[in-house]
């Protein structure tokens, strides 16, 4: 008798246990993360970068571990142009960019690098955060890029091995790199000096074979390029104010849903201002690290020949791009 009450209650326990697994089994979902690469040129410690890494952690953060936006500095996945185009058809989902190679995509982009463009950097940024920004950013959209937000790259100047500038005379003859732009080739070329297009991470060697004499960029990009130790007199003329843009892959974009891509805009936006502060001070360090290198520095007191000789660009522009540089200069 007692070892069948044994049994019973046994099997009794059993039952219990099988009817509580049953009634508190938990449903485990694999749900993995959607991972998006970003290229960026730049170094990882690079004013950008940071803009790009603070961009990926809003997304991470927000989407709480859901999105992952996995960023690549240093041109691991390519050189600007080929990353653009690999953005074009998907391959890579994000890239930070200069905005010049994109005005191939979106002729608008033109006008909005024209040089001595803006007042200063606040009228800059104006432009940027008001509709005629928003337009620029929707208008590559038809080339298969959603335009996400803007990061600043100071003023661009120029740079050379050869001899200080400071007319227009002493640039005449001098081979300067440029990006790969009609425009930036037409700038160049009007103030006297031979264009020379080519990939960025070819300069330095390049000056310091004599291929080219120089280039033309901001502070911080001369100094983390290292483009100071071989170009030695930097000209302070503010030709242009080029700012840097993120782009989306629309192939990518159209993937997500459309909560996810308002989470990726808006995150994008608000990377904005960690950015800008980052390149301010970089570009304070870069500026008193050459000067204590002992590079001549030299600031245009008077930049109106150079003005002036810009003006067969403004007046090469198609009426709507003309209408377009009235619109950014009436901004206040």
């Amino acid at each position: 008798m007692k070892k069948q009450i044994i049994v019973i209650s046994t099997i009794l326990a059993l039952i219990a246990l099988v009817i509580t697994g049953c009634t508190k089994r938990e449903v485990v979902t694999d749900v993995k993360p959607i991972i998006l690469r970003l290229a960026e040129t730049h170094g990882a410690d690079f004013p950008t970068t940071q803009g790009d890494y603070e961009f990926s952690k809003l997304v991470q953060v927000r989407s709480n571990g859901r999105i992952k936006i996995e960023v690549y500095p240093g041109a691991q996945l390519g050189e600007e142009r080929a990353v653009i185009e690999q953005v074009q058809f998907g391959a890579i989902d994000f890239t930070r960019v200069s905005i010049s190679p994109l005005a191939a995509f979106s002729e608008n982009f033109n006008a909005l690098q024209m040089p001595y463009l803006y007042r200063n950097a606040d009228h800059m940024w104006k432009v940027l955060n008001s509709k005629v920004g928003d337009d620029f950013l929707a208008s590559l959209e038809p080339a298969g890029f959603v335009g996400l937000s803007w990061f600043d790259s100071g003023a661009r100047s120029f740079y050379n091995s050869v001899r200080p500038v400071e007319s227009v005379e002493d640039l005449n003859g001098l081979k300067i790199r440029v990006q790969e732009s009609a425009l930036m080739v037409g700038l160049v070329e009007a103030l006297g000096a031979v264009a020379t297009p080519m990939p960025f991470g070819e300069v330095y060697s390049a000056i310091q074979t004599g291929v080219i004499d120089g280039a033309e960029n901001n502070w911080p990009s001369y100094f983390a390029t290292s483009h100071y130790e071989v170009a030695t007199y930097y000209t302070i003329d503010e030709h242009t104010r080029v700012p840097e843009i993120t782009i989306a892959s629309k192939m990518a974009m159209d993937k997500l849903s459309k909560a996810d891509q308002k989470l990726i805009m808006q995150a994008a936006k608000d990377s904005m201002a960690f950015q800008i502060k980052a390149w301010a001070n970089y570009e304070k360090e870069a500026e008193a690290t050459v000067a204590a290198n002992g590079n001549e520095i030299y600031r245009l007191q008077d930049n109106s020949a150079f003005q002036s000789a810009m003006q067969p660009l403004y007046d090469a522009l198609s009426p709507e791009l003309q209408e377009v540089v009235k619109d950014i200069r009436a901004v206040k």
